[in-house]
């Protein structure tokens, strides 16, 4: 009996989209570098769209974005440990309001503080300072 061999596998177990994706990039110092993304689970992801409507509707209008294949995606990816692909994903988080961390950001600032807070802080830390020496001391 010869033993039966399998060149091709009639269905691949994973499809792959053909032709070229719109992948997200965002400029730097020496040109565009791909946009990578994190799963809901933390894991690092990189993501690309089959028409520019879907990547429009999914990063907004002043998402920049390049033309590559698969394989090429991979290949940049796989330098930075990038192993997974995500294709036409259908959520994203809402874009950071910049000017509300701003806000937030003055008013937690220790210029805020209230001067008694700070006294508190002291006290504490001085406290603590002579817990630890006495502990030494003996």
């Amino acid at each position: 009996m010869s033993p039966v061999e399998h060149s091709e596998d009639p269905e691949p177990c994973e499809r792959v989209p053909a032709g070229l994706l719109f992948v997200p990039v965002r400029s730097g110092p020496a040109g565009c570098t791909a946009r990578f993304f994190r799963t809901p689970l933390g894991g690092r992801t990189a993501v690309d769209f089959t028409s520019a409507a879907k990547l429009t509707a999914a990063l907004g209008t002043d998402q920049a974005s390049i033309r590559l294949s698969e394989p090429a995606l991979r290949a940049l990816a796989a330098p930075l440990g990038v192993t997974a692909l995500t294709v036409d994903p259908s959520f994203s988080a809402p874009a950071a309001d910049r000017t509300a961390a701003t806000v937030r950001e003055r008013e937690n600032s220790w210029r805020r503080w209230h001067p008694q807070h700070v006294g508190a802080l002291r006290v504490t830390g001085a406290a603590a300072a002579v817990a630890c020496l006495n502990l030494l001391i003996g």
